[in-house]
Order: C-alpha cells, then structure tokens, then sequence
C-alpha cells in the first residue's frame, strides 16, 4: 500500500513471525510505521486491519491514549479502589458519583481558599461528617488550630 499521508512513513503486508505460525496464526498482516510531529516519535502498529487507513489506525491509537489516561486519572483521583457492580449501569452511576465528590470537593476548596490538596480536605470531611460544625469555620483555620482542636481535652471539640 503506499501512503497517502506524509506523517505514514510506511504501510505494508507482512508474514507473521514463525510464534504466530506456531500459535495457529497463518494469516499475512499489516505493518504501519507512522510519524507523529507532536511527539517527534515514530509509532509502529501491527495489526490484521486492512481496511482503515494507517492515518485512521493512528487517530484511533491517540483516542485509546487518552482513554487509558482518564481512566488513570478515575484511579488516582477519585479513590475508587474496586467496582461495586459489573453492570455498565452500576459503573457509570459509581463513577459519576465519585465525579461528582470530586467536584463538589474542588468546588469548597476553591470558594473557602483552602490551601491544601483536596485529600486533605477529604480527611477533614470525612472526620467532621456526622458532627455539628461548620465545614466553613474548620476549613478558614490554619493547621497550628487544627493540630490544637484534634488533641483538644474538650470531647465537644475533638473533631479528628
């Protein structure tokens, strides 16, 4: 196939290697070298696709990137651990939920000038949940006040 791309640097029909033939694999597949200006890194896809351009396998590739990244984010971000359904239903609705902490949570940190990440105002959160104070008193506190509040003798004050 010759490349109607300038970024294609190569699209040709290959045989697989002898691992595949061993494996069952007998049919011929396609090399596509391409070369991405953003990066300034030359991508090699194999693949038994010869219908797709090798310009289209390539945006393809870049989309599932950035999928894989998002998801690293839910990961790292949104501290959900495991699944509690396997339903799509049931894993869209968890994710959205923890979006929406998440959110809710970025939202009190920007409004009330909170100048520690959002992990710690989740602790703080999570200790003052079922108490009655205000989250807006606690958050304009600084940390030598709330170091003093959560060994505090008085049970009425201990909030950590």
């Amino acid at each position: 196939m010759k490349p109607k791309n300038k970024n294609v640097l190569s699209d040709k029909e290959v045989l697989p290697p002898s691992l595949f033939e061993s494996g069952g694999y007998h049919d011929s597949l396609r090399l596509a070298t391409y070369y991405n200006k953003e990066t300034n890194k030359t991508l090699h896809f194999l693949m038994n696709n010869f219908s797709l351009s090798a310009t289209t396998i390539a945006a393809i590739y870049k989309s599932r990137w950035q999928i894989e990244l998002f998801f690293k984010w839910i990961k790292q971000n949104l501290k959900i651990k495991s699944f509690i359904g396997t339903s799509k239903n049931a894993v869209l609705a968890q994710i959205w939920v923890a979006m929406c902490y998440f959110l809710l949570l970025a939202y009190i940190k920007y409004q009330t000038k909170f100048r520690y990440p959002l992990i710690e105002l989740s602790r703080i959160l999570r200790e003052i949940l079922l108490d009655r104070v205000s989250l807006l008193d606690i958050l304009s506190l600084n940390s030598n006040s709330l170091f003093k509040l959560r060994f505090s003798d008085d049970p009425q004050l201990e909030f950590f």
